[in-house]
């Protein structure tokens, strides 16, 4: 399978850096061809232009590399820290310039863009690696994890990846080194069991 795994959090030395290291290692080992982006090193530009929003419009080649991949990809992984109930901005700039209507979905028939779109991915599964520092009762009590409902519903569900599986670490800032490798260990071997390798 060809995957895509796309990391957004500043700090190389981050929980969610070691993650996305040992998710791609995995992967490897698995037999699986990986592109991979870690948006923060590369300096991903987040700001989508005005000349940027029609559909037939010239790409800049990074974002047509970006589109492209997304485009080809069997699987992809998503690994960023839960910052105010969203992606970081840099993610949430990837989703507006990178999930692009024509590419992940169009309308179809007679809609021109107010109705239910039609999904073009053909990602087979889709995983979702978040870090938090909110306890899962009061996220979902007083939050209503907004995070699952941007991932599952308005940004895969749109685009028609059905198989969407969402992991949240949590509490990260009171987390200790020993849980920690275990958390790194853990999402390896989740990542080995949604994409398995072939025997």
């Amino acid at each position: 399978m060809q995957i895509l795994i796309i990391l957004a959090h500043p700090d190389p030395s981050s929980l969610n850096h070691a993650i996305a290291a040992a998710v791609r290692q995995r992967l490897e080992e698995e037999g699986h061809s990986i592109w991979f982006h870690d948006l923060y090193a590369e300096q991903f530009d987040p700001l989508l232009p005005a000349g940027e929003i029609p559909r037939d419009v010239r790409l800049d080649p990074v974002i047509f590399r970006h589109c492209r991949e997304l485009s080809d990809a069997d699987g992809i992984v998503i690994i960023h820290p839960n910052w105010w109930g969203q992606p970081p901005a840099i993610l949430t700039g990837w989703i507006d310039r990178v999930i692009r209507p024509g590419l992940a979905y169009r309308f179809v028939g007679d809609d021109s863009g107010e109705g239910v779109p039609e999904g073009l991915l053909r990602i087979q599964a889709a995983l979702v690696i978040n870090t938090s520092n909110t306890r899962e009762d009061r996220e979902n009590l007083v939050f209503g994890d907004p995070l699952e409902r941007i991932w599952r519903d308005c940004v895969f569900g749109l685009c028609g990846v059905t198989n969407v599986t969402r992991e949240i670490l949590r509490i990260v800032v009171t987390s200790t080194p020993e849980l920690r490798r275990r958390w790194i260990a853990e999402m390896g071997d989740l990542a080995a069991r949604i994409f398995p390798g072939i025997p």
